[in-house]
């Protein structure tokens, strides 16, 4: 009987799969039995180290490099991915930026607006596009999830430009989901807080993290493995009547003031 834990015979793509909160996803895909296609930028190295931990665990792995706040960046990515791996059941999108910098919206410069919705929304709709058209050509269900943020959902001051692109992928992933359900696919974003990853160093410095922890209900800034864990359960074959949903994994946080 197969554990309705396995992803065994399944194979996924993972924007951003070689570190922070996509390098763990990529890991527990792995161990959970799926081929992984590690979908990176520029930095090949921990991609290429990425793969090889996966293919220690008996799984297929493959990497590429594209820019996916572009159409034929997120095409090229999906096209490697079902060239190397046959197919594409599963499709998580955690490649993002976080600008550190607080500006206030009146002096928000036009360049940094433009280059976070790029990243942040075009990348979600190129990618996500990508996706469901090989699902949907290959007749396979299917599984989408978007990694959005606390942002999208109740705003972040000093950071309009993030807060209004997560919040255009929350309600993509609202839109999307009835379209494609008669499919078989799902879609559905993990919502995270702070978590504990490259992006949040300048912000943890100096006892940062030890602070904005104290401000989190369950007193601890998240892991990325604690962000990969409800992401790969929404991956499962068991987690195919939940679409359409926003699952906050962020310790309480969004529901403080």
């Amino acid at each position: 009987m197969t554990s309705p834990f396995s992803l065994k015979g399944k194979s996924a793509v993972i924007t951003g799969g070689s570190r922070g909160i996509g390098g763990a996803v990529t890991r527990l895909l792995a161990t959970a039995g799926a081929d992984v296609c590690i979908g990176y930028h520029s930095r090949s190295a921990p991609a290429e180290a990425m793969a090889a931990a996966c293919r220690a665990l008996g799984v297929r792995a493959t990497t590429h490099a594209s820019d996916l706040g572009t159409a034929a960046g997120a095409d090229s990515l999906v096209a490697h991915a079902m060239h190397e791996l046959g197919a594409v059941d599963i499709c998580v999108h955690s490649a993002g930026i976080w600008p550190v910098e607080e500006v206030p919206v009146s002096a928000l410069s036009d360049e940094r607006w433009a280059r976070t919705m790029r990243e942040n929304v075009d990348a979600t709709f190129f990618v996500s596009r990508a996706a469901v058209r090989a699902m949907q050509a290959g007749m396979r269900a299917g599984r989408l999830v978007l990694v959005s943020s606390t942002a999208g959902q109740r705003g972040e001051a000093m950071h309009a430009d993030y807060g209004t692109s997560k919040g255009a992928m929350i309600s993509f992933v609202k839109s999307l989901a009835v379209e494609v359900a008669g499919d078989g696919i799902t879609v559905n974003s993990i919502a995270p807080g702070w978590v504990d990853t490259e992006m949040c160093a300048e912000p943890f410095a100096n006892g940062g993290k030890a602070r904005i922890a104290k401000g989190i209900p369950v007193g601890r800034v998240a892991s990325a493995d604690d962000i990969a864990f409800p992401i790969v359960a929404l991956c499962f074959d068991g987690a195919r009547h939940v679409t359409g949903e926003i699952v906050n994994v962020n310790g309480g946080s969004v529901l403080c003031g």
